[in-house]
């Protein structure tokens, strides 16, 4: 009964720190960028370093960045990201650029992972009481109430976090997007990377 229980406080702790992570709403437009590159009078600003939490422990895990794009065209003529414009890294290799449903995929928060709360159904607060001479025990499953209530607390945040992110990624979706000229368009693109390394933009 006493490894039962030490068994049960264990799952408890481990469970009570792995609640779902909130999503902070990414907004290409009004995001200061730090890095930058220039080819043939186009100009692009970029940023790495973009999602929280367990997002961003996710990214690390799977290998994958989430990016923001700012890209502005001061040349002649209209382009299109994708086929005009591209992406490269310092040694010229091209970014491989993930749909944006994969990159989702990747980095999504799991939903199905917190009915391990269910776990804790089997949870009753124990109660000795001293009545003279006899001593008497009674249980109240508590885990019946905490148990599924953790677990679908969590699914529906952790299910609004990843509609919030997949949403994001569908209202910047850059690629095969048309570039005038003097405009400036922003996006979000997924790219299989575990490093940070510097983008450059090659126009053709």
């Amino acid at each position: 009964m006493k490894v039962l229980k030490i068994a049960m406080l264990l799952v408890i702790s481990i469970l009570l720190t792995n609640c779902a992570s909130g999503y902070k709403t990414i907004n290409p437009k009004s995001l200061n960028y730090n890095s930058n590159s220039i080819n043939k009078d186009v100009i692009l600003n970029y940023k790495y370093d973009l999602l929280e939490k367990k997002y961003a422990k996710k990214e690390t895990k799977k290998g994958v960045k989430i990016v923001a794009l700012k890209i502005t065209n001061h040349s002649e003529k209209d382009l299109i990201f994708g086929k005009d414009i591209k992406l490269t890294y310092e040694n010229g290799a091209e970014l491989y650029i993930l749909e944006n449903e994969k990159a989702f995929n990747y980095v999504k928060q799991n939903t199905a992972t917190y009915l391990l709360y269910l776990l804790l159904a089997p949870m009753t607060l124990d109660k000795t009481t001293s009545n003279g001479h006899r001593i008497e025990t009674s249980s109240t499953p508590i885990g019946l109430a905490i148990g599924p209530g953790l677990a679908a607390g969590n699914m529906i945040a952790a299910g609004s976090a990843n509609k919030k992110f997949k949403t994001d990624l569908l209202n910047y979706d850059i690629i095969g997007a048309k570039l005038g000229k003097g405009e400036t368009i922003y996006g979000l693109i997924g790219i299989k990377s575990e490093n940070y390394d510097a983008i450059k933009i090659k126009v053709e």
